[in-house]
């Protein structure tokens, strides 16, 4: 099973193995990282799911959709090129080894 990496700024590492079709939103809620919390379920409402992609993936996944966008406009966070919401990414064996930035706040 492929692995993700979600690297925190306030210290943590959390490594996962993750299910190949699973968004990477519920992969992150279910193990554990508290620092993405999901709050709308993944229906693509409340943008607490907002990640960085590591520059070494960037190439790997399309870019958002305009629904996705528009809720990129709404992080509490810094927004940046590589700003994704992690309920539009879903895990595929290609994606082996994935790193994720969280952002300093959610909220």
């Amino acid at each position: 099973m492929p692995t993700v990496t979600w690297i925190s700024p306030k210290g943590p590492t959390y490594a996962r193995e993750v299910e190949v079709g699973d968004s990477l939103m519920d992969a992150a809620v279910f193990g554990g990282i508290s620092e993405v919390e999901g709050a709308c379920g993944g229906c693509l409402s409340c943008a607490t799911c907002h990640v960085y992609i590591d520059s070494a993936f960037a190439d790997r996944f399309g870019p958002p959709e305009a629904d996705e966008l528009s809720m990129l406009e709404m992080v509490s966070a810094e927004r940046r090129p590589e700003s994704r919401l992690s309920c539009q990414l879903r895990m595929r064996q290609d994606l082996d080894g994935l790193v994720l930035h969280l952002p300093e706040s959610q909220g």
